[in-house]
């Protein structure tokens, strides 16, 4: 039985093996695949696992053998649901295996924020604190995240944890939800407009539809608090760019933190590589490795029960 691993370095770049997957089937790991050679390198496996190589239906129709394909990640975006289903495929994903790694993150960027420390460090190291005549420097101000009031949009299991981890830093906590949690007595739900409102901080926990695309723009950013900072650890399309980038120019905005931009990598000329005031990291809140081994066991315990007839996180259109 073959098996195919399309994009497998994002998941195992050196420190990782797949070794269990091997004993499944016979197994071709490709580091990345090219849209134009999916079909190609699919041929007749049975199995099929990608993570941002685009199964179309185009490819389906290429490769009839095909009937199981396996989502290295929570969204499943990169598949035609509709077209796999007609075919009888089944297709499954990671649901939650990130949660904690993502909540890290947003939170690292946020006191990153705060406190400057790249900034201070990179002073430390130009020599600027041996030059001082006082025992510290200030080179910019900072801030406690105390008393602050983050809103939060979206309040999933990402979103949850970082509440959590707001509450512990005695943050005020609000969200914007269409599913109210239990056990949550601190956090106030609120609507949008008072969420834009009312937020010292915002961050992004929502997933990307046609209704969230381009949710931060410049209407809704005229709406937040003059010096408010932006997080977006979720999708980069949630985001308008270029409005973002104008409200770092202006001031509107004290900093925009994301791990996630519109197109990934970004064009040289993305508006947000130039502008004031970001921190920018390149899509890796997901991958501590603690978090990718378990992405990569609850992966091929998917296949494995899909060999054995019990398909387990199957996603539906």
């Amino acid at each position: 039985m073959k098996i195919v691993v399309l994009d497998g370095y994002t998941l195992c770049p050196d420190d990782l093996r797949m070794d269990a997957l091997s004993a499944l089937g016979e197994v071709t790991i490709y580091d990345r695949t090219p849209q134009e050679r999916i079909a190609e390198r699919i041929g007749d496996a049975l199995v099929v696992l990608t993570n941002k190589a685009r199964i179309t239906r185009e490819v389906m129709d290429a490769c009839p053998q095909m009937k199981y394909i396996g989502v290295l990640a929570t969204g499943y975006n990169v598949v035609d649901l509709p077209a796999a289903k007609e075919r009888g495929i089944i297709v499954t994903n990671v649901p939650a295996y990130s949660t904690q790694a993502v909540a890290q993150h947003t939170m690292a960027l946020l006191l990153a924020s705060m406190s400057r420390v790249s900034e201070y460090d990179a002073r430390v190291k130009q020599g600027a604190w041996s030059a001082s005549p006082d025992f510290c420097f200030f080179a910019g101000p900072m801030e406690e995240m105390a008393g602050k009031t983050l809103g939060i949009v979206g309040f999933g299991h990402i979103g949850q944890a970082v509440a959590r981890a707001a509450l512990g830093l005695d943050m005020r906590v609000i969200v914007h939800t269409r599913t109210p949690r239990e056990g949550f007595e601190q956090v106030q739900s609120v609507s949008m407009d008072e969420l834009l409102g009312a937020s010292d901080v915002i961050t992004l926990h929502c997933p990307l539809t046609e209704k969230t695309q381009g949710l931060i723009g410049r209407e809704t950013i005229a709406r937040m608090k003059d010096g408010v900072r932006v997080i977006n650890t979720a999708r980069g399309p949630l985001v308008d760019e270029q409005a973002m980038a104008e409200a770092l120019e202006s001031g509107k905005v004290a900093c925009y933190m994301a791990d996630v931009l519109g197109t990934e990598p970004p064009a040289a000329d993305n508006p947000l590589l130039g502008a004031p005031n970001t921190l920018l990291t390149p899509h890796v809140a997901w991958a501590p490795r603690q978090t990718r081994e378990r992405l990569l066991d609850i992966a091929v315990g998917n296949v494995r029960a899909f060999l054995a007839g019990a398909p387990r996180n199957v996603v539906s259109c």
